[in-house]
C-alpha cells in the first residue's frame, strides 16, 4: 500500500504551493449548494460556472436526497449561505441501470463477495425519484420557503443541464 498515492500527494504538493483559498471563511458566496452523483464525468462547479468556494457540493451514487443529504442542506442554508439547491442527478448513472437485485449481482460478481444484504439504492425512474427528492427537501421544516430547490438532468454526453422539477 504504501506508494499507492504518491501520484496525488505530488499533484497535492503542487497544488498547495499556489494555493489561494487559505483563510476562506466557508460560507457558500453564490449562495449554491449541489446535489449531484458522485459520477466522475460531472463537474458541478464547471457546469454551472462557479469555483471554488461559490457552492456546498453533495455527492453520492444517484444524486438522491436521502436522510445525510438533508442534514447537510439544514446546515448549508441555516448557517453557511445557502438560499438556491440544486438537485443533479445525470443520464447513463448506473444506479438507473438495472433492478436493486440486478446491480446486487453485478457488484458480487465484481467484488467476488455476496452483496444480496446490502441496499444500493436503484433508480426505476430518475424523473419520478428527481421529483421525490425535491419535494423531500421543500417540505423539510427547518429548510424555509424561501430557499429556491430545482431539480436538473445533466446530460454526460452533451454537459447541458435541463431543468425538469
Amino acid at each position: 500500500m504504501t506508494g499507492s498515492f504518491d501520484d496525488l500527494l505530488a499533484a497535492n504538493a503542487r497544488y498547495a504551493d499556489d494555493f489561494k483559498l487559505a483563510g476562506f471563511d466557508g460560507v457558500a458566496h453564490a449562495g449554491v449548494a449541489v446535489v449531484t452523483c458522485m459520477d466522475s464525468r460531472i463537474d458541478p462547479l464547471g457546469m454551472l460556472g462557479l469555483r471554488p468556494g461559490d457552492a456546498k457540493m453533495l455527492r453520492n451514487p444517484g444524486g438522491r436526497v436521502d436522510d445525510h443529504v438533508l442534514v447537510a442542506l439544514v446546515v448549508a442554508v441555516s448557517l453557511l449561505g445557502v438560499d438556491r439547491v440544486l438537485v443533479v442527478p445525470h443520464t447513463r448513472c448506473a444506479m438507473a441501470s438495472g433492478s436493486e437485485n440486478e446491480i446486487r449481482e453485478r457488484v458480487s460478481q465484481a467484488s467476488g463477495r455476496d452483496a444480496s444484504w446490502q441496499t444500493f439504492g436503484a433508480i426505476q425512474d430518475q424523473t419520478a425519484a428527481l421529483r421525490d427528492d425535491v419535494a423531500r427537501i421543500r417540505a423539510h421544516p427547518l429548510i424555509p420557503e424561501s430557499v429556491a430547490v430545482g431539480g436538473f438532468m445533466y446530460d454526460v454526453d452533451t454537459g447541458r443541464l435541463h431543468q425538469l422539477v
